[in-house]
């Protein structure tokens, strides 16, 4: 008799993100945005609000120089964490991870700032928006990478994930320049 989690591996049946499985390699901590992906309900969302927070903590250290620093490395890394955290969970692009949501939102607030509370609460609708709904040009990004079924994510699955979420920005970042030039 075989177990469910052996006939899981040797079926390549998607795998669920839990605790245990996020706590069970570095790329997976990382890609399921320390917990925030984690979220039984809107992930995505859940990260953003996540990535929301963390900037207004670590802005306060961090200069233009050093942010850019952090969201070139923290895109390589999440290349590699988001591409193997897909791959163990069997899945071309899983709901709960969350680090596209976080390099994509930082990367707003570092180019829009300052705004004050409801400026940043406006590109955050606007980045779910985007995000989530996917119009024209992120929709785009979105099928560029996209995996064929039964084949395991590779490294341009794993970039796709992040790819689609930095379009998402931009588009955001569009619409605020936007808004602002009125």
């Amino acid at each position: 008799m075989i177990s469910p989690v052996e006939d899981a591996v040797l079926t390549g049946a998607p795998r669920r993100a839990t605790g245990r499985f996020m706590l069970g390699h570095p790329a997976h901590w990382i890609a399921l945005g320390f917990g925030s992906g984690l979220s039984p309900k809107a992930p995505g969302t859940v990260g953003t609000l996540w990535a929301w927070v963390s900037f207004l903590v670590l802005n306060r250290w961090l200069d233009d120089v050093q942010w850019a620093w952090v969201l070139a490395i923290g895109t390589l890394i999440g290349w590699w964490a988001c591409t193997v955290t897909a791959r163990n969970l069997r899945t071309p692009d899983p709901g709960s991870i969350v680090w596209d949501e976080v390099l994509a939102f930082w990367l707003i607030l570092w180019l829009a700032m300052p705004m004050g509370f409801w400026g940043q609460a406006v590109a955050f609708s606007l980045f779910r928006f985007f995000d989530a709904a996917k119009p024209g040009p992120v929709g785009w990004a979105d099928r560029l990478f996209k995996g064929r079924p039964g084949v395991p994510p590779g490294w341009s699955q794993g970039f796709g994930i992040i790819f689609d979420d930095l379009v998402a920005a931009l588009c955001t970042l569009l619409v605020i320049a936007l808004w602002r030039a009125i």
